[in-house]
């Protein structure tokens, strides 16, 4: 490939104590917990809201938010939880029980307590502003480099968080990763989407010998409706067979209802997607929306309840589940799952299952994940720590990581990445930078108590915390 020169003189038009690559849950998170340590911060999003794959995604559900016991997602998670529902913003059914479950998400009411919670809290943030480069030397972030309307500009600060999803700060200062399995495949996406027209009475009558739940359904508890023993997976073979769905895709994980009519749904997956290459992501995104309607289809065709529907919107990102993973001086892994695993240096607790998509289609790889997943729940009660040095990259002194991007296997990453969880880890990275700022020192220089200390302030669950 040809190469070109290209240098050009740019502003330095901020010098902030904590600089914040993505306004997801974990960039939220992050930002407002440096900010109310009183820092200045600065935070960066490509998007045109804050909130990433919940709002410009439209993921339709948080996933628990508790371990049926405990509320982990203490603190800022919290927070955003009960500002979303004073506001209406979460669905029709939502009860204190669901904490422990999934909750829906009108996107729309959490795209504005994002601006507002962070307007509060005093944070500079830039939405259609995208980071692009990054200067570092001898382990040091010295600058970042971002694009937006007005050209190109210069980011200094005391630390810098990658809040990214994929962790696009840290591999560009440097940092080791890993992405996908052992061949360097990787989890399906699927492009979310909003429907009307729906009448949710009539989606409990589903419940019949003809379309009554599966053992899939029953195993897998965030099903559509699973609440009320129903499972909309139950006639995909026939809408296969029938050239109603083109692709061998027996993973369903369908719709959350935001009032009785209308519902945001997870459902189709795109195989082969790479969220680090804007090739792929472009062709998962037209083919997403072209697989919307053969879903549309389905759903009309062979479930009841569903014959009126009608699209509204299919999200601006395309979900993603796994890329890259940022390899820290601890890696989260599946026998820390299995063990419950408690560390000194815990900065949260977390409990959701070890939530895999396959990589490819066809019933034998989704049987093969059903069964692996299944092992990998968690009774009431129980949860795993996640440890401080997940957050801190190798060969970079100045910079966290938090979210999806975190030092984990793939199998923790699956646990980890959904919104409560990023919640955890962005609290915890925000408090950490204030701290790095605070004693002008490196990432892994900070005390740890002081750091729990200041998380229990807020509200984080640490049970295991240094006394």
């Amino acid at each position: 490939m040809e190469k070109i020169s290209y240098e050009k003189k740019i502003p330095l038009r901020y010098d902030v104590d904590v600089f914040i690559a993505g306004g997801g849950p974990a960039g939220i998170a992050a930002s407002l917990a440096a900010a109310r340590q009183g820092k200045e911060v600065m935070l960066v999003e490509s998007q045109s809201c804050l909130g990433g794959l919940g709002t410009a995604g439209l993921v339709p559900a948080f996933m628990k938010f508790g371990d049926g016991v405990n509320f982990l997602s203490g603190g800022i998670g919290r927070e955003v939880l009960n500002n979303l529902r004073n506001e209406g913003g979460t669905g029709f059914e939502d009860s204190q029980e669901r904490e422990h479950t999934s909750i829906a998400i009108k996107p729309e009411v959490l795209k504005r307590v994002y601006d507002r919670l962070l307007e509060e809290a005093g944070v500079n943030f830039l939405f259609n502003t995208t980071l692009i480069d990054v200067q570092c030397q001898a382990a040091q972030i010295d600058a970042v480099i971002c694009a937006a309307k007005s050209g190109i500009f210069a980011v200094k600060a005391s630390a810098y968080i990658d809040c990214s999803g994929d962790g696009d700060l840290a591999v560009w200062a440097g940092a080791p990763f890993e992405k996908g399995d052992e061949e360097g495949e990787m989890m399906a996406g699927t492009l979310c989407s909003l429907w009307s027209g729906i009448n949710f009475k009539e989606c409990l009558k589903m419940a019949d010998a003809d379309t009554g739940p599966s053992e899939d359904c029953k195993r897998k508890p965030t099903c559509n409706l699973s609440t009320h023993g129903i499972n909309p997976a139950a006639r995909l073979e026939d809408a296969m067979k029938d050239k109603v769905l083109s692709q061998e895709d027996y993973h369903l994980s369908g719709m959350w209802f935001q009032t009785e009519h209308i519902a945001g749904a997870n459902i189709g997956h795109e195989y082969g997607v790479d969220a680090t290459d804007e090739r792929s992501l472009t062709e998962a995104l037209v083919n997403g929306r072209q697989r919307t309607l053969e879903y549309e289809k389905y759903y009309k065709q062979y479930l009841k309840g569903y014959e009126h529907m009608e699209l509204v919107a299919t999200g601006n990102l395309m979900g993603i589940r796994e890329s890259r993973r940022i390899m820290g001086d601890y890696v989260l892994n599946i026998e820390d799952f299995k063990k419950r695993a408690c560390f000194e240096d815990e900065v949260g607790r977390y409990c959701f299952f070890v939530d895999l998509h396959c990589t490819r289609p066809g019933k034998q790889d989704h049987r093969k994940l059903l069964d692996r997943s299944t092992a990998l729940r968690y009774k009431k009660g129980e949860s795993y720590g996640v440890p401080y040095r997940c957050l801190v990259p190798r060969e970079l002194n100045n910079l966290l990581v938090a979210g999806r991007c975190i030092s984990t296997d793939r199998y923790m990453q699956g646990s980890l990445r959904v919104m409560p969880g990023c919640y955890i880890t962005g609290q915890a990275a925000g408090v950490a930078s204030a701290l790095m700022s605070e004693q002008r020192c490196h990432n892994r220089d900070i005390p740890i108590q002081k750091l729990q200390d200041r998380l229990l302030k807020m509200g984080a669950y640490l049970p295991n915390a240094l006394k």
